[in-house]
């Protein structure tokens, strides 16, 4: 029984330790019919993120329950598969802090 209690603990403790932020995802297409994204902060806490698409990476921070602005690709060619979106907490990144 005790091992029991013990295993159920530390599984739910490592759920907790694992938690990611919760962010939003908007993909859209330009007038002129380039693929775009914009991320959603939906938490109480300064987030450090990412966009990249094609190998061109932009860092950027979220302040709580604010959008990014929207980042667009560079060729027509390109849908939101392309993009790859990546966000952590500031916090657990000191050396991103001067980041806008």
């Amino acid at each position: 029984m005790l091992k029991k209690l013990v295993c159920y603990s530390l599984i739910l403790f490592s759920c907790f330790a694992l938690a990611m932020p919760k962010i939003t995802i908007k993909h859209q297409r330009t007038a002129d019919d380039y693929a775009q994204i914009q991320v959603m902060n939906e938490i109480n806490l300064p987030l450090i993120c990412h966009v990249a698409i094609d190998g061109h990476k932009i860092r950027f921070q979220l302040k709580p329950y604010q959008a990014s602005k929207w980042y667009k690709a560079t060729d027509k060619r390109f849908n939101y598969e392309h993009f790859s979106v990546w966000c952590d907490y500031l916090s657990l990144h000191p050396e991103y802090q001067k980041i806008k």
